[in-house]
């Protein structure tokens, strides 16, 4: 017994050395753990928003998924886009059920707090959708009216800070399209929503009667969404998105989603 306490007792010594070797000052066992790139990733996208993301066929598709997928081939990453609803989404980051996110995420402070992000790789902003002909030429003209958001969006925080406004008048709905077909059939005034999203709605419906309206929104730039702690992530994918920025692959999904 006593040869085995000694033996331990030279292993344990051991594994400190090793251990102080590894710190470098503290972090050097966590930079190592940043500086990590995986040669799969599993991605979350709330695929209900075409243009931007959706599914047909059970396959995840639109502008965000085609560029995610692109940014993996030209920094050799392959890539599995799978659907995960909104309300869950930063919870299957968290745990590591996915690797990052792309659903046409705003970059904000709030969730910069709890998120690392890209590159902003989208400009848009909000627009508010009202039936031809409607009163509604602005955001205060939102206020006594039932209005349709997507809940914990851009939209649905642009609508609560609109001076006047009753919550009970904002209906909150788990995405964008649902918003819209409750506007189109009437249940709502207006919806406040992402501007590609909304003229996606528009082109594919027609029959909806539905114009816009524009106000004072601001600029929103969107980013993919990586858990804190994984930079060497975050870098390969800015790596990425500036190749497919630079030799053109970004304007062909841009043309092929977007348009003018």
């Amino acid at each position: 017994m006593r040869k085995f306490s000694v033996v331990l007792a030279a292993l344990l010594v051991f594994g400190l050395m090793l251990g102080a070797a590894g710190c470098g000052g503290g972090d050097g066992g966590q930079e190592s753990d940043e500086a990590e790139v995986p040669t799969e990733i599993v991605v979350g996208s709330d695929a209900a928003y075409a243009p931007m993301e959706y599914v047909e066929d059970g396959e995840v598709l639109g502008f965000d998924a085609d560029l995610i997928r692109a940014i993996g081939e030209h920094v050799g990453i392959d890539v599995k886009v799978k659907h995960v609803d909104w309300d869950g989404i930063f919870a299957a980051l968290e745990s590591g059920d996915i690797d990052c996110i792309i659903s046409s995420m705003t970059i904000t402070e709030d969730r910069l707090k709890e998120v690392d992000f890209s590159d902003p790789y989208f400009e848009a902003t909000q627009i508010i959708a009202v039936k031809e002909g409607s009163d509604i030429e602005g955001l205060v003209d939102l206020v006594g009216k039932p209005v349709g958001v997507q809940q914990n969006t851009t939209g649905h925080f642009a609508v609560e800070e609109v001076e006047g406004m009753d919550d009970g008048d904002i209906k909150k709905y788990p995405t964008t399209p649902d918003a819209l077909i409750n506007l189109t059939n009437g249940l709502v005034k207006a919806v406040v929503a992402d501007a590609p999203v909304v003229f996606n709605y528009i082109k594919h419906n027609p029959e909806a009667g539905i114009v816009t309206v524009t106000d004072d929104f601001e600029v929103e730039n969107y980013g993919i969404a990586i858990k804190k702690g994984r930079q060497g992530l975050v870098d390969k994918i800015n790596e990425g998105l500036k190749l497919v920025k630079e030799d053109g692959t970004y304007d062909e999904i841009y043309e092929k989603y977007i348009g003018e």
